[in-house]
């Protein structure tokens, strides 16, 4: 969000939040040939529903990557574990509700289909197990936390063995998810490293080139139909900062 008075700072730099040069894995690897577990729950028993997630979860694993998706029922801890051990998934990607709250470890939570993986569970889905290159959070306030969990569920993955973790810092938004994380794949390609693949979704979108038109996601890339309950919104500009600027790489920018 910080500005120089004329441009962000994300236009300037690729940001990376490191919680440990000691934790921080410095070998570059290529992602370019991986494969991306894409998981998530768009329905939900007691919060909001996520009308966006299918459409996320369907163009990150079939459309940009080569992939699996999942989505509801199948969206359960069990399954992610049992994926990863039949494929080495170096990518995995989680869309749905999580928030983080100070104080005991088990307050805070990323929502499974049938189950809340709390703080302190994050252990049990053996991301080290092969190791991961890259942990996605499309969530909420997943990238936060306090003196006993700093940088939250992110920077646990990362102390869990992940590479790298993209996370939130606030209650973002469905549609501006979709769209970022939808250009952060696409760039993710070919930028040199994820950083700044993160940094290229979100020039774009600072500067109005990704935004919502007639029920359609309209980026440089092309355009995706969106689900009726985000169809309804027919002209959306995503260039505020609420938009783009909750998402951050935590670990390793490589």
């Amino acid at each position: 969000v910080l500005q120089d008075g004329q441009k962000f700072l994300a236009e300037k730099y690729s940001l990376t939040r490191i919680p440990a040069f000691k934790l921080t894995d410095t070998i570059y690897g290529d992602l370019r040939n991986s494969q991306v577990l894409a998981m998530g729950a768009s329905e939900f028993k007691e919060q909001q529903p996520l009308p966006a997630v299918p459409v996320e979860l369907s163009a990150i694993a079939q459309n940009i990557w080569d992939g699996k998706s999942f989505l509801n029922q199948e969206f359960t801890q069990a399954n992610l574990r049992q994926q990863r051990q039949q494929t080495p998934f170096k990518i995995i990607h989680l869309a749905t509700h999580a928030d983080f709250l100070p104080g005991k470890p088990s307050n805070s939570y990323i929502q499974f289909w049938d189950s809340k993986l709390t703080l302190d569970q994050i252990g049990k889905l053996n991301l080290n197990n092969p190791p991961a290159e890259l942990l996605v959070l499309s969530a909420c306030r997943t990238a936060i936390g306090d003196e006993q969990a700093e940088l939250g569920f992110a920077g646990l993955a990362v102390q869990a063995g992940v590479k790298s973790a993209v996370a939130s810092l606030w209650y973002v938004s469905d549609e501006g998810t979709l769209a970022l994380m939808t250009e952060f794949y696409r760039h993710l390609q070919t930028a040199p490293i994820k950083a700044q693949a993160l940094q290229k979704a979100q020039i774009e979108m600072i500067k109005g080139q990704v935004r919502i038109e007639n029920g359609r996601l309209q980026s440089p890339s092309g355009s995706i139909p969106l689900p009726p309950a985000l169809a309804k919104i027919e002209n959306e500009n995503l260039s505020h900062p609420y938009y783009w600027a909750a998402f951050t790489v935590v670990g390793s920018p490589w």
